[in-house]
């Protein structure tokens, strides 16, 4: 496929090459359009893992890319179940990028082997792509076009769907995404929300029975963020499985069932929302006006990093009930004014994961 026409400095228009961006997107549902980034069966080394698919929409067994010395992605198990909105989550440059280009076939895996709702990728990819919606790095569409006319553009090359049917189609992807009010508005004149929902409205011209999203809320206003994620929960709600890339601790906190998290190439954890926040060691926090006593006592019960601060007393609870160390309390003569059992928040959970902090509220 050949580069499209392009704004020029000095239009008053966008930079935006059509080819380069949104054909990226034509290429994911057609290959045999996409030129250089297509991939071959080749590539991929099956005999270095074996990938077991049941009820998974994406799985994979030591996927991996290395950039000359650059180890990116160091050998993943993704496990993604289907109907799952699954938060792909990492610090900025921990292979999420490249994973998900991996998985559209947009570029090699040095190894391991991959398949996409149980369709083996890349050698499958005529077959399932079809089946996948995407949005990798940004949408890019033609500035001076209407919304819907850009979707417009992008049905006629989908070779499987009837040009009968198309005005219907692109309607209906735009109600789906709310934007069939402002279809006819220039995209130059959309707001970074609205753009952000039209590319996923690209990626709902067929039915789709999973998306993947490539951090879908960046540069967002809490507005369009609001949007955005209101929109995932929609189309997860009527049973599409949800691959969602993310930097951001409220997306997988507020929107995703399922979660994995990168670190410098490696899947350091995967899992449920409650898997994960099961993870952190649960600790015991005592209000009380005698402190000290109180301190003396989870001690005497073998309890660990004891600490007072003002009128609380926190320690690990280890394998002690709750109802346990209160009564031993009691027992005491500490005055128990209240007793919790809180675990550590995600954002604790995050940087143990990672090794760094990340943006919490987006």
């Amino acid at each position: 496929m050949t580069d499209g026409p392009a704004a020029r400095p000095g239009t008053g228009q966008d930079e935006i090459s059509f080819g380069r961006a949104v054909g990226s997107q034509l290429g994911r549902l057609h290959p045999a359009t996409a030129g250089p980034a297509t991939v071959h069966a080749a590539a991929v080394h099956p005999a270095t893992a074996q990938v077991d698919a049941s009820g998974l929409a994406i799985a994979t067994a030591g996927l991996a890319k290395r950039f000359r010395s650059q180890m990116a992605v160091a050998g993943i198990d993704l496990a993604v179940p289907r109907g799952s909105i699954y938060g792909f989550l990492g610090p900025n440059g921990s292979g999420k990028t490249t994973t998900i280009r991996m998985l559209l076939g947009l570029i090699q895996p040095t190894s391991g082997s991959q398949l996409l709702l149980g369709v083996g990728m890349p050698a499958g990819a005529n077959a399932v792509l079809p089946r996948v919606g995407s949005l990798v790095e940004g949408p890019a569409f033609y500035p001076q076009l209407s919304g819907r006319a850009n979707l417009a553009r992008l049905d006629a090359a989908d070779r499987t769907a009837s040009p009968r049917t198309a005005a219907a189609r692109i309607d209906a992807a735009l109600e789906r995404v709310g934007l069939l009010a402002a279809a006819g508005k220039h995209y130059r004149a959309y707001s970074l929300g609205m753009k952000q929902r039209l590319a996923i409205a690209a990626g709902l011209l067929r039915p789709r029975e999973l998306m993947i999203l490539d951090e879908p809320t960046n540069g967002l206003d809490p507005q369009g963020t609001r949007e955005v994620r209101a929109l995932i929960r929609a189309i997860a709600a009527d049973g599409t499985t949800v691959f969602v890339s993310s930097h951001l601790l409220a997306e997988v906190d507020q929107v995703c069932s399922h979660a994995g998290v990168m670190r410098a190439g490696a899947l350091v954890f995967q899992g449920t929302l409650d898997e994960m926040r099961g993870r952190g060691a649960a600790r015991i926090l005592v209000r009380t006006s005698e402190p000290a006593l109180a301190s003396q006592v989870l001690a005497g019960l073998g309890l660990t990093d004891v600490t007072a601060a003002g009128r609380e007393v926190t320690a690990q609870l280890g394998t002690e009930a709750p109802e346990t160390v209160c009564a031993r309390l009691v027992h005491a003569g500490v005055p128990v004014a209240g007793l919790e059992t809180p675990r550590p928040s995600l954002e604790d959970l995050f940087v143990e994961l990672t090794g760094e902090g990340f943006d919490v509220n987006g």
